[in-house]
């Protein structure tokens, strides 16, 4: 029978949210597949685990995971680690899953802490609908197109970032998003946790003053719906009234259907539309 892979996550700073099962998950399985085994053996080392320990990696993703996934099949429990947080998340261990997956290999997930759901919490903003961006792409093209789209997401939004970018990034979002509340967090679960809810606008005023020490996890305001609806309305206005109705007559409206749909856009009542094109008529 095939071993099973077992996703485990790690402290993300407080040595002391690593749960019991987790701990004894990586003193049974044969082998502990971690990001950078001499962050990890720290981690091992602390919790008095012995367990034999190879890299699994960004760099090694693809290759590593069919050797583990052999081993998987040949009866083999192995736990996947990450430097800090649940495995899968922005993480290579996305691959190994898969793959795992499509191989019929059992995976299993040991839950625990995750840096981005700890912001969420931590941020003041809405918990109730959000998105996870993770770290913005590197290449400029792809990072244009992710913004746009971030531009019109109503949801909270999530990301990463390095202290050495965080200031670009900042001036990114705000060229973009335009004003947003936004919390910014860093050092979590450790001595020095710090959630600073402000604007982007303020955030941008801080950082240009103060050097960004610590990864950061950023948690963002997402559009408002009545914002998403000025918009929109805008939009339409743009329009003439003549236009408008043209384009839901050519997807089929009937004219009566249209005009109720043309109000509806415009935040209108339908008599005046109908008034407004029955003068014109005349």
């Amino acid at each position: 029978m095939s071993g099973t892979l077992y996703l485990c996550a790690t402290p993300i700073g407080n040595l002391q949210d690593m749960t019991p099962r987790v701990i004894e998950t990586l003193q049974n399985v044969d082998v502990i597949a971690a990001e950078d085994t001499r962050n990890s053996i720290k981690l091992l080392n602390h919790f008095d685990i012995h367990t034999p320990m190879t890299s699994y990696h960004e760099y090694n993703k693809v290759e590593k995971a069919k050797q583990l996934i052999g081993q998987l099949q040949s009866g083999q429990n192995i736990a996947l680690i990450t430097d800090a947080g649940t495995p899968a998340i922005s993480d290579p261990g996305e691959v190994l899953v898969q793959m795992c997956h499509e191989a019929n290999v059992p995976v299993t997930s040991l839950p625990g802490p995750a840096a981005c759901i700890t912001a969420l919490t931590l941020s003041g903003l809405s918990t109730r609908r959000f998105c996870f961006e993770g770290f913005l792409p590197v290449d400029k093209k792809e990072k244009k197109q992710v913004l746009e789209e971030l531009a019109a997401e109503s949801r909270t939004m999530i990301l990463y970032e390095a202290p050495h970018h965080l200031v670009r990034t900042l001036e990114e979002l705000y060229a973009v998003l335009g004003e947003r509340r936004i919390t910014l967090c860093r050092e979590l679960t450790k001595k020095f946790e710090t959630v600073m809810p402000i604007t982007l606008e303020k955030a941008l005023e801080y950082y240009k003053g103060e050097e960004p020490r610590g990864e950061y996890v950023l948690v963002i305001e997402g559009k408002s719906r009545e914002a998403k609806r000025q918009e929109k309305i805008a939009s339409w206005e743009s329009m003439s009234i003549e236009e408008h109705m043209a384009y839901y007559e050519t997807q089929g409206m009937d004219n009566k259907t249209a005009m109720k749909q043309v109000a509806k856009d415009r935040g209108v009542g339908k008599r005046e539309i109908y008034a407004y094109l029955h003068a014109e008529a005349e």
